[in-house]
């Protein structure tokens, strides 16, 4: 099989026939790369990107959603947050330190 030329429309087609190939043998789980030879795996691959990728081309697996991108500069702009304030408040106490030895 791999002298076979293999197409975009191809590659969703392998991955759909073995995602009805499965649920007809009573298995409820995505197609994985062990299911196929290594060179249909690659131009699966190269066709339609990572393997979870290629499952939502296929339309075999939901696509994940853009405001993924959003959730994560919320989360990186939350912990920038804790961060500023736990350098404060190091900063507060070192310096009520240091006012409390100089009454000393």
């Amino acid at each position: 099989m791999a002298a076979m030329k293999y197409s975009r429309e191809l590659c969703i087609t392998l991955l759909q026939d073995k995602q009805t190939e499965l649920h007809n043998a009573g298995l409820e789980r995505f197609p994985q790369r062990s299911d196929f030879s290594d060179y249909e795996v690659m131009s699966i691959k190269a066709f339609l990107g990572p393997w979870p990728r290629a499952l939502e081309a296929a339309g075999l697996k939901e696509v994940r959603g853009d405001d993924r991108l959003q959730k994560n500069r919320e989360k990186r702009a939350r912990a920038k947050k804790r961060l500023r304030e736990a350098k404060k408040a190091a900063k507060a106490a070192a310096d009520q330190t240091k006012e409390s030895r100089d009454e000393v």
